[in-house]
């Protein structure tokens, strides 16, 4: 398909500058597939799609997204090309993908003409709206017309999502609504000796855990911690502090403050009479998800968002206590709250009431269930996404 003047405009306006030739690893031999994720949110789903398309079909996956992500086996990964003519044809000459797929809806009409004349299938998933990317979000003539039927599949989230991408010329034939993919598994692992043994020792006392937190937040949470003790003098608090490095220091602080206080990193015990655990190892998110009844995400009140990713605790049926600042997970707190899976808060003079009103076993249960239902859905789809990819590169639809 010949370039549209649009395209044409769009390529002119965003040549490639000198100097800017992307260094990459070797491509490994045999089949491979091309995964795009525009933001940490989508990174997820497709890396559960990856981990199948590694696993069950023994395809190689590259993954580029333009944050910085965790490895996962099997996936290789590297920041997006510059979406101009010379870095696709460079980025495609060097990857050689068999399929392209392309997720939430962003546009990179560059990167898509170019596959397109190489006759490598584009698949969208996860579709949620059509957009170019921020810094070349102009009007070109027919420009996002084009880019969409490139797409032999564009699998829409719900039928808003679909009429979104019919109203922008997507193909009508190639629009179906299928649903969200499944999130990856992000359930943080703990040893289970260590939990049982924790487990005895906090009985049945009602605990809360704060994941996080930065410095500026942790007097909202210590101010929410007492006023919750007047409703429920036994309350725990699990306190992990978003620099482990400043554990002991606020510890001490905390003793020097009246607080009965118990520190992780000395071996101590949470006994009965201990107001504040402080903890310090990363690696035990896990474990306190899994002991805690309820996580304040710790950044999401004073910080530029949450420290930790809220699908962990959803995953583990922690009911989520959070403030206002989401951060990167904006779309991931969007489908909790959508599923009233989270407590929110506007500032943190509201964090002790929200904390009382949770310690209610009933409501934590419900908050917890409608997290565990968001955390673990949307397996049929992305099912229904890998028979699509199977069927495009076996070369049968």
């Amino acid at each position: 398909m010949p370039a549209s003047l649009g395209l044409k405009l769009y390529n002119l306006g965003h040549r490639r500058e000198v100097g800017k030739t992307a260094v990459r690893v070797a491509r490994p031999a045999g089949r491979l597939a091309w995964l795009h994720a525009p933001n940490p949110g989508q990174a997820s789903p497709m890396l559960a799609l990856a981990r199948r398309l590694v696993e069950e079909d023994g395809l190689a996956v590259l993954l580029t997204c333009p944050a910085e992500l965790p490895g996962r086996n099997g996936v290789l990964q590297e920041k997006p090309p510059a979406d101009n003519p010379a870095e696709i044809r460079a980025f495609l000459d060097h990857w050689r993908p068999e399929i392209a797929v392309f997720s939430e809806g962003e546009l990179r009409p560059a990167a898509l003409h170019e596959a397109s004349e190489r006759g490598i299938p584009l698949l969208m998933v996860n579709a949620t709206m059509p957009a170019f990317l921020r810094d070349r979000d102009a009007w070109y003539p027919g420009l996002m017309r084009a880019a969409l039927s490139r797409f032999s599949h564009i699998c829409a989230v719900d039928e808003p999502a679909a009429r979104a991408f019919r109203k922008s010329g997507a193909v009508l034939s190639s629009v179906a609504v299928t649903g969200r993919m499944e999130e990856e598994s992000v359930a943080p692992p703990c040893l289970e000796a260590e939990r049982a043994a924790l487990a005895r020792v906090l009985a049945t006392r009602p605990v809360w855990f704060a994941a996080g937190p930065p410095e500026a937040e942790e007097s909202a949470v210590l101010a929410a911690h007492r006023a919750a003790l007047r409703y429920s003098h036994r309350l725990l608090l699990i306190l992990m502090p978003d620099d482990p490095g400043r554990a002991e220091a606020l510890s001490r602080r905390l003793e020097e403050e009246g607080w009965s206080v118990a520190q992780r990193m000395q071996d101590e015990e949470p006994d009965p009479e201990i107001e504040v655990f402080v903890v310090d190892n990363p690696a035990e998110y896990g474990l306190w998800y899994r002991l805690a009844p309820i996580t304040f995400l710790g950044g999401t009140l004073n910080g530029p968002g949450p420290t930790r990713n809220p699908m962990e605790a959803a995953a583990l049926g922690s009911a989520i206590l959070h403030g206002p600042r989401t951060g990167a997970f904006g779309q991931v707190f969007a489908r909790l709250g959508a599923a009233r899976a989270t407590r929110a808060v506007v500032a943190a003079s509201d964090l002790g009431d929200a904390l009382g009103d949770l310690l209610a076993p009933d409501r934590t249960a419900r908050l917890a269930q409608a997290a565990w239902a968001v955390a673990s859905d949307g397996a049929e789809v992305t099912e229904a996404v890998l028979a699509r990819i199977r069927a495009l590169t076996d070369g049968a639809a």
